[in-house]
Formats: structure tokens, sequence, C-alpha cells
């Protein structure tokens, strides 16, 4: 089975079973599920049906993909792939309202649509039916005891997520932020979803503890890969694949890996922390800062730390090899190759 082969066949499985969950339950709520169904790219600002773009779908892929590669039939993991994109998409629209970002996707982010307060009841709610997806389970004869331990595994990795969401919030008032506390950062906002979602596929296959743990490091070394090779594409991304402005992250004064890295490197730390301190950037701002970065080596700082991720996340595919199904195994390895040498 190639990459593209096994997006053709679950993505429609998954959409199908989000569709399910999100549907409203009778006329009078329906615009609370409407607002989701908008942030989701099923309906347009007036609320008619629609179909936009709505990210990649890469947690609820790494879920059933987990799930065969554990020797487990795909098709049981989708309901919990389908509670862990519903998750992922509530922790969006709150960091939509909580970074007052006026789009995503191209399209006006629900909290601008329909104000915060609805946006925030939406993803309350969305949050809530993240949940409900994974008694589902049980529907596809997935053990009561598998299906208690997925959801402790995935409360675990909700309070992750908001940890690692205070600390990105923490960090913009603040110029002494180390790697190792952006390392932590990210563990929680980025690798902590990816690591939970094949972790929770191999559960639901009935994988042993050892097993299930490979999975979710291998999860965690693709969240940490992909998170710095978006820090390296915010910076240095060309704009005609990327979509956005070139150095748009340093417009914003982001604390990304490659910009953490030249506050704390002893040549450029102090031009660059007096520069951090000042007003806001402007366009003759970037290629100062450029320098500052060329002068540290941050853009080889942390392509270097892509590859060390990568190599971790390969190390823990390899660990369950002798084990695994070699289909869906290497399924996961492309995927891994792809998103880390993605130029969007």
């Amino acid at each position: 089975m190639r990459l593209e082969d096994a997006f053709a066949t679950f993505l429609p499985q998954i959409e199908e079973e989000m569709r399910s969950l999100v549907a409203p339950p009778d006329s009078l709520a329906a615009g609370h599920y409407h607002i989701m169904e908008y942030h989701l790219g099923w309906r347009d600002p007036l609320l008619g049906a629609a179909y936009f773009s709505a990210g990649k779908r890469i947690r609820p892929m790494l879920c059933v993909l987990g799930c065969g590669a554990s020797g487990g039939r795909p098709e049981a993991a989708i309901p919990a792939a389908a509670g862990l994109e519903l998750l992922h998409n509530f922790s969006l629209l709150h960091d939509d309202i909580e970074d007052d970002s006026p789009t995503r996707r191209h399209r006006p982010t629900a909290w601008v649509i329909f104000g915060m307060p609805l946006a925030c009841n939406a993803a309350d709610g969305m949050f809530g039916l993240s949940h409900l997806a994974f008694y589902r389970l049980r529907e596809q004869g997935v053990p009561d005891k598998a299906v208690v331990e997925a959801l402790e595994k995935f409360d675990r990795m909700c309070l992750r997520l908001t940890e690692g969401q205070y600390l990105d919030m923490s960090f913009e008032t603040r110029l002494d932020v180390t790697t190792t506390e952006y390392d932590r950062m990210i563990a929680g906002k980025t690798g902590a979803l990816l690591g939970c979602s094949p972790e929770i596929g191999a559960l639901v296959a009935g994988a042993s503890a050892a097993e299930v743990a490979s999975y979710r490091r291998y999860g965690e070394g693709l969240g940490r890969a992909f998170q710095l090779q978006d820090d390296v594409l915010g910076i240095w991304g060309d704009e005609a694949e990327t979509g956005k402005s070139v150095a748009s992250d340093i417009l914003a004064k982001k604390k990304s890996f490659p910009v953490v890295h030249a506050l704390t490197h002893p040549a450029t730390a102090g031009e660059m922390r007096e520069r951090y301190a000042g007003p806001a950037f402007g366009p003759d701002d970037i290629g100062p800062i450029l320098s500052i970065l060329d002068l540290a080596e941050s853009r080889e700082a942390t392509e270097n730390e892509v590859r060390r991720a990568s190599d971790a996340a390969r190390a823990a595919l390899d660990d369950v090899a002798p084990s695994a199904n070699p289909q869906y195994l290497n399924v996961m390895r492309d995927l891994l190759e792809a998103l880390v040498s993605r130029r969007t």
C-alpha cells in the first residue's frame, strides 16, 4: 500500500465518522453544530453546505495506521481517529481566539464570523464529541478495558496539550526562553497529540505495552520533526509554496526554534534580545534579523534537530518492525519522510 492509497482508503471513512458525530441532534441546537461544521470546512460563512480544505488529517491517519501496523483491523480504529481529529480542531478553535487570528486555511476564523462566545462554546462542544467518539469503539468489537485505557491516554494527552499552549503563550513576553523550554512546549503543543494518535491505534489493535510505547515514541518524534520543519519554513520557506509571506514568523516575533537558538547563542544573544525587546517589526527589520540568524547558524541548528527527531521516530518503528504488518508500517515510514521533507 502506498501513502496516497492509504489516504484515499481511510480518509473518507474518517470524514464520514466525523460528520456523524457532529450532526445536530435537533433543529433548536443546530446552529451550535453548524459553527463546528464551518470550522471543519463543511459550511460557508452563511452556513450553506460547502467543502473547503480542512487540513492534512495526519492525526487520524496515524491512529488508523498504528492499528493496522499492530496487526489489527484498521477500520476498528476509525471512531478513535475521528475523536482525535475533533480534539485537534477543538484546540485550533481555541488557538484562533487566544492568538487573535483572523484567518485559518485562507478563510475567516469561526470567532470572526460568529463571535468569540459562540466560537468558544462550539470548541467546547467539539471537545465533548471527541470523547464520545471513543465509546463507538465498542461497536467495532474493542474490549471495554481497551476503551477505558484509550480514554485515559486521550485525557492525559489533552492535559499535555493545554500545558504546551500555556508555555507557548507565556513565551510571548519572555526573552530568556531556552531551547530546552522550547522542546518542552512543542512536546505538549504538537508532540502530545501526534504521539497519542498511533499509540491509541496500537492499543485498539491489542498490541503489547512495549509496542504501544514504541508507537507513541514514533509519533512524538514525528511531531517534533514536523514542528521544527514548520519553524524552518516560517522563516526561510518559499512564499509561492507555503502560501504565507516570507519571514512571517519574524514579523510576528514568534519564538520559534531558530529564534530561540539565536537568543541564546553567545555570538548573537545580546543583539537579538535587544531587537526583540524593541517595538514591533516592520519589513525593514527582516534583513537584519536574518543576518543574525545566519551568524548564529540557527537554520543549520534547527535542521540538525529535525534530523535527530526523524531518526528517533525511525528507530521507534524499527523496534516494532519484527512483529508489525509491513504493509502499514511502510506507510508510516513514508508519512514521516513526506512530512519532514515538505516545503509547504
